[in-house]
């Protein structure tokens, strides 16, 4: 089985272009808070993190990285309106034994993380600002994936 984490990006401020803006102070207590919930599980020990190239998306991947020590990746394909039926196609080629941790936006991570658990193409879950969704399966494709843990902001 393989283990994956999907996370949105912490609070943003406003700015233009949209791929420049920073986390507020909050999002980047956010951010830290999800890393270190993320760093508490396990089943995602020795992780690769899959980071949009979108600054907050850098910014809480970083904070990420921090926390559980896992190899950053930018993956130019996961902004926020990028094809989530792409982002599946590239994720079946990934090895399930290594878990998996993908910080980006939404909608993107709201679909990619509703179609893996519920197969449909309209399929969506909403997330908050570093917000996380604990997915688990033998392979990631659409509706094949379990919701096993879904938090945010204020982590317990």
């Amino acid at each position: 089985m393989g283990w994956l984490a999907v996370v949105r990006h912490g609070e943003a401020g406003p700015g233009n272009p949209d791929s420049e803006r920073r986390l507020t102070q909050r999002g980047e207590r956010e951010a830290h808070a999800a890393g270190r919930w993320l760093a508490a599980r396990p089943e995602l020990q020795g992780a690769v993190v899959w980071a949009s190239p979108y600054r907050r998306a850098q910014q809480t991947a970083q904070a990420v990285v921090d926390a559980t020590h896992c190899e950053l990746e930018t993956i130019d394909t996961i902004t926020p309106d990028d094809d989530v039926g792409a982002l599946i196609g590239r994720l079946t080629l990934f090895d399930t034994a290594r878990p998996l941790i993908i910080v980006s936006h939404m909608p993107l991570v709201g679909a990619l993380a509703g179609r893996l658990v519920d197969g449909s193409p309209g399929a969506g879950i909403a997330f908050p600002t570093a917000g996380a969704a604990l997915l688990e399966a033998e392979v990631w494709a659409a509706g094949c994936a379990s919701l096993k843990a879904f938090v945010g902001p204020p982590y317990a």
